[in-house]
């Protein structure tokens, strides 16, 4: 007898178990070198205590700082605030014992910073977004 199945939105606790899932299939496989997740997340402001940027980021258990989102505002962009931001986690991360540093960006963002910054690019998916490039770059960390 075929066992039927049900497809439901996900609840913040099956979130929790869908990630302790995973975590755990992978430590099995391979090793973890440092807890699941440590965040490395920051805002930078200006004299008035506006946001003008931050960054999202974190290091993996496997000793892998993850850059998710890195922003500046348009009106500050060119000024070093980003490439001040990417130094400041990539140091941390670093200093935590991170190996290497991941993201993935598109074409209209932050190719250029990136490559200017002395990420590599490891891969891409043409056309997405249609007319565009989502590629995924990666750096090695020296503490």
């Amino acid at each position: 007898m075929k066992e039927k199945f049900i497809i439901q939105p996900c609840q913040k606790q099956n979130i929790t178990a869908i990630i302790k899932g995973i975590n755990t299939y992978n430590v099995n496989k391979v090793p973890a070198l440092a807890p699941a997740w440590t965040p490395l997340e920051f805002v930078i402001k200006d004299e008035n205590g506006k946001e003008i940027g931050g960054v999202l980021s974190g290091i993996g258990c496997w000793n892998g700082l993850e850059i998710r989102i890195l922003w500046v505002a348009e009106a500050y962009r060119g000024m070093g605030i980003g490439t001040q931001l990417l130094n400041h986690i990539e140091t941390i991360a670093a200093s935590k014992g991170a190996e290497i540093a991941m993201l993935d960006t598109f074409d209209f963002q932050a190719e250029g910073f990136y490559l200017k910054n002395g990420y590599t690019v490891i891969g891409e998916i043409k056309g997405f977004p249609k007319g565009h490039r989502r590629i995924y770059l990666s750096k090695l960390l020296r503490p």
